[in-house]
């Protein structure tokens, strides 16, 4: 049955086997309060790697027992970063959480030709599922931080990720909108050919195990009486799983619109290396983490 809220992935993740959590520089109580969430909930084993007086200092005024951890001495951000990412590429981690080091510091560890987490010719993206509560299931989305205007090539890359969350999450056949401006296919504009080329692509089996359609506006994509009064018959309209974004601020309004004017939560992920990597932002809630880190689970 597929996963229809964020919460039903813990009842999921419970009968799996449990994923090794590796905190880069997780010396903030944020991180750390939602990586001890995720111990408690049994999905996750937590492995914080930081400043050890910082950690237990926060797990001292947070009420956790820091034996639930296993903590590794790093006071610099730059090394924690670094040595997370090194326990990782061993095999003892299979996830990467953020913690206090800054988003370019923890990208700069990832991205690392000699000894980051990226494949070669792999596609580094960002992955969102968003629970809004006017919609039926939950909505897989991106690039909405990555990659600010992505090509085609990089565009196959997000559908696949996006596909391969949707059958995470236990959604058998995704139907991925790929959205425009307009659903008619317009030459004029990139997204519209783009979006054409795609659904071809889907067609012909060149993008495998989903639905794919496009160009499709967003009311289209996600409103059965948009898609009936346009006319809209596709199996995709007015029913999307997955969209993907033109570019990164068609995305990120997105994104935030849900959050911050229609009460939605969310869960994210980068994707794309070895493993998948928790980039919290600094004002995203201890449990929008707990969901991140549930999602890095699923996906792990």
């Amino acid at each position: 049955m597929a996963i229809t809220k964020l919460e039903m992935m813990f009842e999921r993740l419970i009968s799996l086997p449990k994923k090794r959590l590796i905190g880069a520089y997780a010396c903030d109580a944020h991180s750390i309060c939602a990586i001890h969430a995720a111990v408690e909930k049994g999905i996750v084993d937590g492995i914080l790697v930081g400043d050890k007086e910082a950690i237990l200092n926060i797990c001292k005024e947070e009420g956790i027992d820091p034996s639930e951890f296993t903590i590794i001495h790093e006071s610099n951000d730059i090394k924690a970063a670094a040595k997370a990412v090194e326990l990782i590429n061993k095999g003892e981690g299979d996830i990467l959480m953020k913690g206090l080091v800054s988003t370019d510091k923890y990208m700069r560890a990832i991205l690392n030709k000699e000894t980051g987490l990226m494949p070669p010719k792999a596609v580094l993206s960002h992955v969102t599922v968003i629970e809004n509560p006017n919609y039926n299931k939950l909505l897989i989305v991106g690039d909405v931080a990555i990659i600010p205007a992505p090509d085609l090539n990089q565009k196959t890359a997000i559908i696949n990720y996006l596909i391969n969350t949707a059958h995470a999450l236990e959604i058998a056949l995704p139907k991925v909108a790929v959205i425009a401006a307009t659903e008619q296919v317009t030459p004029s504009m990139q997204a519209c050919i783009d979006a054409t080329i795609l659904s071809k692509m889907a067609e012909r089996n060149q993008i495998k195990n989903a639905l794919v359609d496009g160009p499709l506006a967003l009311d289209v994509a996600i409103d059965p009486e948009s898609a009936r009064i346009k006319k809209l018959t596709g199996k995709v309209a007015g029913d999307a799983d997955c969209l993907l974004f033109p570019n990164i601020e068609a995305g990120n309004v997105f994104y935030k619109t849900n959050t911050k004017l229609a009460g939605a939560e969310l869960g994210a992920m980068v994707v794309g290396a070895k493993v998948p990597c928790v980039l919290s932002s600094r004002g995203d809630s201890t449990l929008t983490k707990l969901y991140s880190i549930a999602l890095a689970a699923m996906n792990a």
